[in-house]
């Protein structure tokens, strides 16, 4: 295959790297060469964006985990030497590997290695699930698991614990709603967490309860779902590894390299003994609990090399509100369709700033998960109040699209203003002028396309005609300004990125009968780049991450058509025939 435009300046790189390494001594033929393929580099955000343009090669060289020279068959193959691996793509289309912004990777495999209830068609069918399930136990074990949506049954009625105990041969039994956000527990769960008909709500939290005050099962949010999770057993270091090792076969098989996910740290700790004995295959950039106090937070983020390219710590994870599915998620103004709901909010306003204002000072980056419009602007009110706190005397705030450049108020002084990067996550239902306090302030919007997938069967009916034109709201991101990163929320939705890519560029439902406000499509360029380069400025990674260029992480998946040009279906149901890691493949197609 003869080479593509745009390769001349990354063969150039890439043979000045080359010739300063013979120069020292060290060899310099690369480890593996793929060639004959359809190679994108990378893709501009949009026409105008001042990046370099990446184009398009044949060739890839790689060496020590990195790229090392990009360009045409012939060029790339007079770099090997007897030691060189070569792989013939057959023409087929390659691109830098998905770098997913948003996942719970251990939970997801847990998930898988427990009562695994995802797209379970109603609540019968998860009850019989159930009581299969339970005949395995040994007397005392917890029937433990997730994955139900009850607004995809026939009636759309949430589980009470009555349903459970019926089919639960008395275990204790506790199951996660897919989001996560709201739980049925039966009669023994409860009984073990001492939660009874008096038991008040928690700050944050809800037990349901029926029309004679008696708890129903449902239990809402993190701080009451704490209260069972406390008396579960914790699972071990070998089942914390197995989940991990299921949830990142899965991102690799899909053609993800590069994960920010939030699990327990006792997780992360699995995922450290991994790395060390080199089973670690995925890219994995951890967030830390908000809530815990500056001292744990500190020794936490010192535990672990910063530059580390395979595994590091990031940014600290706090949660304002709930979900939509769940009606948890905190609103101005309550439900279209739960007219004396509106939602829950996990924070008091004046102890979130204050908490924001002392983490961002030192040092952290601050993720919050934000649903309703409510949660969003709580989220960015403490946010602005840690920007004020974290910025020097003499920096004003920096303006719609500053970039990296000097603003200062004393233009004697020239000092670049600190650079943040903050993130909501999720951003999906915002208030009137959020879109420009996002840009101001800098914020990062980190998304996941394919939530709309599920959501917009019912989340007119949750926000009304009006409220939803400011709801999964992409293209309005991105014309403010605003980066956009992409990821999936696994195990909440599958981890394949392509869904997301389908959902971002056709605002359909998987069967294409639906279509949700459609003025925020975005193009197939914009969405990738939401997947990869965007993904990776989210953790600070930008000059690493998310190309296929010299000195760039040697990450690549290969697929078996070209998404740039593709149809919306054939986005949908494309398949991955190779992932790359560090020059090394990690996953290959039977």
């Amino acid at each position: 295959m003869c080479v593509l435009a745009g390769w001349g300046l990354g063969f150039a790189a890439g043979l000045l790297a080359l010739g300063q390494a013979a120069k020292a001594g060290n060899s310099v033929a690369p480890d593996t060469i793929f060639y004959d393929g359809n190679i994108l580099t990378g893709t501009r955000l949009k026409a105008g964006d001042t990046d370099p343009a990446p184009g398009r090669v044949s060739a890839v060289a790689m060496r020590a985990g990195k790229i090392v020279a990009v360009g045409g068959d012939a060029a790339m193959l007079a770099l090997k030497d007897a030691h060189t691996k070569t792989v013939d793509l057959k023409g087929a289309f390659a691109m830098p590997g998905f770098n997913d912004a948003h996942t719970h990777m251990a939970p997801a495999g847990r998930q898988r290695l427990s009562l695994d209830l995802v797209n379970v068609p109603s609540l019968a069918v998860m009850l019989a699930n159930v009581q299969a399930y339970a005949v395995k136990l040994g007397p005392g074990e917890w029937i433990l698991g997730g994955g139900w949506d009850h607004t995809k049954w026939p009636g759309t009625k949430l589980p009470t614990r009555q349903d459970l105990d019926a089919v639960s041969a008395g275990h204790p039994a506790f199951l996660e709603r897919t989001d996560g956000h709201i739980a049925i527990a039966n009669t023994a769960a409860l009984k073990a967490a001492g939660i009874t008909d008096a038991t008040m709500n928690p700050k944050g939290g809800q037990i349901d309860r029926d029309a004679d005050g008696h708890a129903t099962g449902i239990i809402r949010e993190g701080p009451t779902m704490a209260l069972v999770e406390k008396v579960i057993p914790a699972p071990s270091l070998a089942v914390r590894r197995k989940a991990i090792e299921l949830s990142m076969q899965d991102a690799l098989s899909h053609g993800v390299t590069s994960i920010q996910d939030f699990s327990d740290w006792e997780d992360f700790l699995a995922m450290e003994e991994m790395e060390d004995q080199g089973s670690l295959h995925l890219r994995i950039a951890e967030w830390i609990d908000f809530n815990q106090p500056v001292g744990v937070l500190d020794e936490r983020r010192a535990s672990h090399p910063p530059d580390d390219p395979l595994l590091h710590l990031t940014f600290l994870k706090g949660f304002m509100d709930g979900s939509l599915g769940s009606r948890t998620a905190a609103m101005n103004e309550p439900y279209s369709d739960d007219p004396n709901n509106y939602g829950i909010a996990r924070y008091d306003q004046s102890k979130l700033n204050q908490m924001a204002a002392v983490r961002a000072a030192d040092g952290f980056q601050l993720g919050f998960h934000a649903i309703g419009d409510r949660a969003n602007d709580m989220a960015l009110n403490a946010m602005s109040a840690a920007e004020q706190v974290g910025r020097p005397a003499n920096v004003a705030a920096a303006p719609k699209n500053a970039g990296s450049g000097v603003v200062t108020t004393d233009p004697s002084v020239a000092v670049k203003p600190k650079d943040f990067r903050f993130r909501i996550e999720h951003a999906q239902v915002v208030s009137p002028g959020s879109f420009e306090r996002f840009a101001e302030l800098g914020v990062i919007a980190s998304m996941q396309p394919s939530h709309l997938l599920t959501d917009m069967a019912w989340a007119e009916a949750r926000l009304g005609p009006e409220r939803v034109k400011r709801a999964y709201a992409w293209k309005s991101f991105l014309d403010h300004g605003v980066t956009l990163a992409f990821g999936t929320d696994y195990p909440v939705e599958s981890i394949s990125p392509f869904r997301g890519l389908y959902a971002a560029i056709t605002r359909q439902n998987v069967e294409g009968t639906q279509t949700f406000q459609p003025q925020e499509k975005l193009t197939i360029d914009e969405a990738i780049y939401a997947y990869t380069q965007a993904s990776a400025f989210a953790e600070f990674r930008e000059k690493i991450k998310g190309r296929l260029e010299p000195g760039y992480l040697a990450d690549m998946v290969v697929l078996d058509r070209d998404i740039t040009k593709a149809s919306p279906q054939e986005v949908l149901h494309t398949q991955v025939l190779r992932t790359v890691v560090a020059g090394n493949t990690v996953y290959l197609a039977p």
